[in-house]
């Protein structure tokens, strides 16, 4: 682990390598990251205009951004035939409104799924796109087409840009726990899923902890969501030095947490830059999230887990291999962020990640770190182990919760 040295000649070296990174990042991108998709008119902003302007037998539809009780309510209130021709029209406005019944959700985005798969087998033939663009296209129909099959579960989808994308392992009405897994840096709609080291991407990630926390529960109802519905950076560049993508994320993960349904405990599993992003809305997040695991972490934006400003327990791991290790733990004009989570001064509770494998083995079956996510995740907090021999990170636990 990274021990923290806050003597005087320390700190300006890192002031200076903030410095010196900036003014690479300044000569080799030209801010293009900073400036990419700004500007650009989101599928989901036109759907729900759409959506406002219009009605549902003599009713007006209440405003997309009303709290999700408020809409809860308001589609209790109508019959199923009325709930689906409000999917048909406004699909991607359905599809991720938070607050809409989840199945109803899932409907709406596999038919925005479909519009979207049409559009891209368009593309394949524009003879204005170059051969890669059309490849793109290409990979992008196919993968839309997976999403569309039956069984899966996308409760929230965006085809704009490198797109957006949530999906749902296990039954998210009935479940009496949530997990939530929030991936870092190069997720986007083709990367949400990989057959090869399917464990680094978010759907991988989500299916593997969903079969180990039924491994450690048999009978706990728990649902999983691959969480990918913020813009992530794109490789390590600026975006990833700031926490400018982790703000908006943070914006839309607290969104999402308040509009599942009933009042299950939710556990969040952040991996890599998704750490900065459970770091920045961990303020604002309700308390319903019992639970904020961080693996990989570049920094949560805090000195200290005091300064989230949580009352969720907050779990940090690391493997011994992983890369992100040598990152300079620091934050210095908004570049970086903040100290180092398995630092002893930060106060997390430190997991062990034996057999994890590097950056993106966190996830993978038969690892150290995967098992104490589920124990996490099913409330068996007495069966997770600990990065050190003294159990420190149990402290404070007597018993297994009821999952």
């Amino acid at each position: 682990m990274t021990s923290f040295d806050s003597s005087p000649q320390l700190n300006a070296w890192r002031a200076l390598l903030a410095l010196a990174v900036v003014f690479v990042m300044l000569a080799t991108t030209g801010w293009t990251a900073v400036r990419h998709n700004q500007g650009d008119a989101s599928p989901v902003e036109a759907s729900r205009s759409a959506w406002e302007h219009g009605h549902i037998g003599k009713r007006a539809l209440p405003d997309t951004d009303a709290p999700a009780g408020r809409l809860a309510r308001f589609f209790a209130s109508l019959d199923t035939q009325q709930r689906h021709r409000l999917a048909a029209r406004y699909p991607l406005a359905v599809g991720n409104m938070n607050g809409a019944p989840a199945d109803l959700r899932y409907r709406a985005n596999r038919i925005a799924l479909g519009k979207a798969r049409t559009i891209e087998r368009r593309r394949m033939h524009d003879d204005r796109l170059s051969p890669l663009g059309k490849q793109e296209a290409e990979r992008r129909m196919k993968r839309f087409g997976v999403m569309m099959r039956a069984g899966r579960q996308v409760i929230a989808f965006d085809p704009m840009g490198s797109g957006r994308m949530a999906e749902v392992f296990g039954d998210l009405d009935k479940a009496r726990r949530v997990s939530v897994i929030v991936p870092g840096v190069d997720t986007n709609v083709l990367t949400f899923e990989r057959t090869f080291r399917k464990y680094s991407a978010p759907v991988g990630m989500a299916k593997s902890l969903y079969r180990e926390e039924h491994a450690v529960a048999p009978h706990a109802r728990t649902a999983v969501i691959a969480w990918a519905d913020y813009t992530a950076p794109a490789g390590i560049g600026v975006d990833a030095a700031t926490a400018m993508r982790a703000e908006d994320g943070a914006t839309r993960l607290e969104a999402m947490v308040r509009g599942l349904p009933g009042r299950t405990p939710v556990a969040l599993y952040c991996h890599s830059y998704g750490s900065v992003v459970c770091g920045v809305a961990a303020r604002t997040l309700p308390d319903r999230v019992t639970d904020i695991a961080v693996a990989g972490s570049p920094g949560m934006r805090a000195d200290t887990a005091s300064q989230l400003g949580t009352g969720a327990r907050i779990w940090a791991t690391r493997d011994g291999d992983d890369w992100i290790q040598d990152v300079p733990n620091m934050e210095f004009g908004g570049l970086g962020h903040g100290a180092d989570p398995v630092s002893g001064g930060f106060g997390a509770r430190v997991l062990s990640a034996a057999g994890a494998r590097g950056h993106t083995g966190y996830f993978e079956p038969g690892t150290e770190s995967l098992r104490n996510f589920a124990e996490i995740g099913t409330g068996s907090y007495d069966g997770v182990r600990c990065a050190s021999d003294d159990n420190a990170c149990r402290k404070g636990f007597s018993g297994t919760a009821a999952a």
